[in-house]
């Protein structure tokens, strides 16, 4: 007999994965951050913890993102089966039925915030929950598109918090173009690990489509386009403060994984990839020390 307890709790640790809502926490720590030390220039710290209106948007991507998450799984189920077996495994434990009820809740919840809010974010998360249900039900399957769609729907509710401070600069163009050029080439680099998966599923990617050398040309073009964006950054800032110091390093960085990529051993590509996701991961601890720094001690 069932360990009621236990089952629940099963259950519980099923929708978490399913949801993936360590990668939405990751995204909400990211949207604070960069939302109060990057593009709020004007507002003290007091102003933002009282602004609700920037709050109500982050919680509306927030929500948007785990509906996001549970409709991606959903139509991605057979191919995790395969490459996130135990993940799969995991997520059994609740019927995709309830999935789906706790997508349709978590959207119409972020709506109805979103419309509390004004009109027009009301239609900001509604464009951006039907292109994360397309990206999942028809877009993943294409190839390039998906690589550049997932990683716009990645920025999106950063763009948002763009908008709503209206703080546009060089700088922060050349941060986005950076961030882009990163994790494209995260998602480029995660196909090559699925390819056989994604190619018995139906996935078009570019990894399972040309040649390994095909693949890894791209790959090292992307990461000298990086390296590019990353100089000039560089160049704009220069070396005074704790975020420069890490797009000094990010070069480094990309420099190494130029040669894993060109390295062929077993877990090559699987270190690569860890590295980047973790890089991109210091970038937001860089830019939480370099706010509270400028904020504070200077």
């Amino acid at each position: 007999m069932k360990n009621p307890l236990l089952y629940r709790l099963s259950q519980f640790i099923a929708f978490l994965m399913g949801a993936r809502v360590f990668v939405t926490l990751l995204l909400t720590f990211a949207l604070y951050v960069s939302t109060f030390f990057l593009f709020n220039q004007e507002e003290s710290l007091i102003k933002f913890v009282f602004d609700f209106k920037a709050h109500g948007i982050i919680f509306c991507s927030i929500l948007s993102i785990l509906a996001g998450g549970i409709i991606n799984q959903f139509y991605d189920r057979e191919k995790d089966q395969v490459t996130k077996p135990f993940r799969t495994r995991i997520q059994n434990f609740l019927k995709q039925k309830y999935f789906l009820y706790a997508y349709l809740i978590l959207n119409l919840v972020s709506l109805s915030i979103a419309a509390m809010i004004s009109m027009r974010v009301f239609f900001f998360f509604l464009v951006y929950q039907f292109l994360m249900w397309l990206y999942s039900h028809k877009l993943s399957k294409i190839m390039i598109v998906n690589n550049l769609t997932f990683v716009g729907l990645s920025l999106y509710p950063f763009f948002g918090m763009l908008v709503y401070y209206r703080t546009f600069s060089f700088y922060i163009l050349l941060m986005s173009l950076f961030i882009f050029l990163m994790l494209l080439i995260i998602d480029v680099l995660k196909d090559t690990l699925t390819k056989n998966a994604d190619k018995i599923f139906g996935y078009q990617t570019i990894a399972n489509t040309f040649s390994s050398r095909i693949t890894d040309t791209v790959i090292v073009l992307l990461l000298l386009a990086a390296q590019v964006s990353t100089g000039m950054i560089i160049i704009k800032v220069g070396l005074k403060s704790i975020m420069s110091y890490y797009f000094g390093f990010s070069i480094f960085v990309q420099i190494i994984s130029v040669f894993f990529v060109l390295n062929k051993t077993k877990n090559s590509k699987f270190i690569n990839l860890n590295m980047l996701r973790i890089w991109i991961f210091v970038g937001i601890i860089s830019m939480l020390a370099n706010g509270i720094n400028q904020h504070y001690f200077s």
